[in-house]
């Protein structure tokens, strides 16, 4: 009787830097992981996303609407790319930006598989 070995997934490490500021306002704990975790899915759309610098503030006067976030997400052989979205809440506003790079990182796939 032959036994078969024991197969291994290997999990694609992530390499991505994340870099997060807030302007002004100390980021809660909860909001930072919020932000960590949707940036990291990026990684998804595109195998060489190399870092990300996100950015928070309090756009004045303070009413609503006035949350704005702004992600630059550094992809080798390309120009950044980069969103910037005003919402009531910094969480809308990731979740936005983070949509909108997700389509700007799928748009760059394709361009680079036509090359």
């Amino acid at each position: 009787m032959q036994l078969i070995p024991e197969l291994q997934i290997l999990k694609k490490e992530v390499n991505m830097e994340t870099r997060i500021q807030s302007v002004h306002f100390d980021a809660s704990v909860n909001l930072i992981s919020f932000i960590e975790k949707k940036v990291s899915k990026l990684d998804q759309y595109h195998d060489g996303v190399i870092s990300a610098e996100i950015t928070l503030k309090v756009v004045k006067p303070e009413t609503f609407n006035n949350k704005e976030a702004n992600i630059l997400i550094k992809v080798p052989q390309s120009e950044p790319l980069c969103s910037v979205k005003v919402a009531d809440s910094f969480e809308e506003a990731v979740d936005v930006c983070c949509d909108a790079l997700a389509k700007q990182l799928l748009k760059l796939k394709e361009k680079i598989r036509e090359k």
